[in-house]
């Protein structure tokens, strides 16, 4: 279990370090220090500077209990890394109060707690006594560790010659395998290759499922609500929401400022693309031709954008990217019907409009990304992601909603799409 009640930490800068003064120093410094020729010479100490400080956490609070699988999430500088430092007790709080009820390991950094001159053998003994496991029992899992890092060739070189890789291997199959009964994880699911990933992925859930915590910090939203189904959102040091992981994604995914549900640009000098292309807007579009930012599921909408052609000649082809609540890349759009396929088009203002059937999204926020690239020769005008977003709705059936694959289920639905397919029932 772990425990963390009103949690501060605060950072000071700008204080210079006190320095050692000699005799004329420390005569010149006490003259100065008299009022009257402090005054007189315009100064104060010649060490005084105005102390600055920033909370890098400031009254976090939550419970975490055994067994659970819990996802930190938000952006860069939130508060993320160094409240699982604290939580690893590498830093202590400025303010409050962390409990951990149970022994724990940490992967914070990549080799992080490596002895560089040691070799990976060494290394897996020595992490093993720091989580506080006799020699006995790193013996035992020795081979589990080595067999699931694949570095079993290179066990016994000093690992200053491993690459990042092989570093991330051992350092997470030592935390994994260990059994500390709480886990701390920063970022290590977004570095490695695909395989191993997913390696990853599959033992945190056989850690949860085991009865043992884990605290994992990550960037790929992806993998959230697959891991976890508990989030936390920090947002410049503060939790903004504690719950449910799908509905943290889609909070924190939506909160983005940058992207609203239509976009003007006024002025072609600051609009997205090039001297031979300019977004000027883009917006989704209700059934009824006003703007959207909320819709059924089970209602159509179209995205509707408009660019300028400044030169002729190009072979212009529109592209709409569209995203899930994950950020998960649905699918590409390209304009392949428009009257202007594989034609150059002269100069002046476009409007394509790209129509999305019913029941083809799942709930939660849509963000749709543009791209504008001519063809022989290949050329990218425009290429911006997120640049406009959507909410989808998708709440249990009542007499006056549309059908939609949902029916009478109230809870969660996994999966990218949402299609309401036809069935066909016999009986006898």
């Amino acid at each position: 279990m772990i425990l963390v009640e009103n949690v501060s930490k605060r950072y000071n800068f700008g204080v210079s370090a006190p320095r050692y003064l000699t005799l004329r120093d420390s005569l010149a410094s006490s003259l100065r220090s008299a009022q009257p020729v402090r005054r007189l010479l315009g100064r104060g100490s010649a060490n005084e500077e105005v102390e600055r400080s920033f909370y890098a956490l400031r009254n976090v609070n939550f419970q975490v209990h055994p067994g659970e699988v819990v996802a930190i999430i938000g952006r860069n500088g939130a508060g993320k890394s160094t409240l699982l430092k604290i939580l690893s007790r590498i830093t202590w709080p400025t303010e409050g109060h962390v409990a951990l009820y149970g022994h724990s390991g940490s992967l914070l950094e990549i080799g992080a707690g490596f002895h560089a001159e040691l070799s990976g053998r060494e290394n897996i003994f020595l992490s093993g006594a720091v989580m506080g496991m006799s020699r006995a029992e790193i013996r035992q899992k020795f081979d589990e560790i080595v067999d699931f890092s694949g570095i079993e060739k290179f066990i016994d070189m000093p690992v200053k010659f491993y690459s990042s890789g092989m570093y991330l291997r051992l350092a997470f199959s030592i935390a994994s395998s260990l059994q500390p009964e709480i886990l701390f994880i920063d970022e290590a699911l977004g570095v490695g290759d695909a395989e191993f990933q997913r390696r990853c992925q599959d033992r945190i859930r056989q850690i949860g499922q085991s009865g043992r915590t884990v605290v994992f910090v990550t960037h790929s939203m992806q993998v959230v609500p697959q891991l976890s189904q508990r989030a936390l959102w920090l947002e410049a040091g503060e939790v903004r929401y504690d719950g449910d992981a799908h509905l943290a994604v889609s909070a924190y995914l939506d909160s983005d400022p940058e992207s609203p549900s239509r976009r003007v640009w006024d002025d072609i000098a600051i609009a997205p693309g090039d001297d031979d292309v300019r977004l000027r807007s883009i917006r989704f579009v209700g059934e009824q031709g006003g703007d959207l930012d909320v819709s059924d599921v089970g209602r159509p909408f179209n995205v509707e954008l408009s660019f300028d052609v400044l030169t002729d000649g190009h072979i212009i082809v529109p592209r709409l990217e569209f995203c899930n609540a994950e950020g998960a890349c649905l699918f590409w759009s390209f304009e392949v019907d428009s009257p202007w396929h594989r034609r150059p088009r002269p100069a002046g203002r476009y409007r394509s409009t790209a129509s999305l059937p019913a029941h083809l999204f799942a709930d939660g926020p849509l963000s749709v990304g543009v791209g504008i690239q001519s063809f022989s020769p290949w050329k990218k005008h425009v290429d911006e992601s997120r640049v406009i977003s959507l909410l989808l709705t998708d709440p249990p059936l009542n007499d006056e909603q549309t059908i939609t694959a949902r029916g009478d289920y109230a809870g969660h639905i996994p999966g990218f799409v949402r299609p309401l397919l036809q069935w066909t029932t016999e009986s006898g």
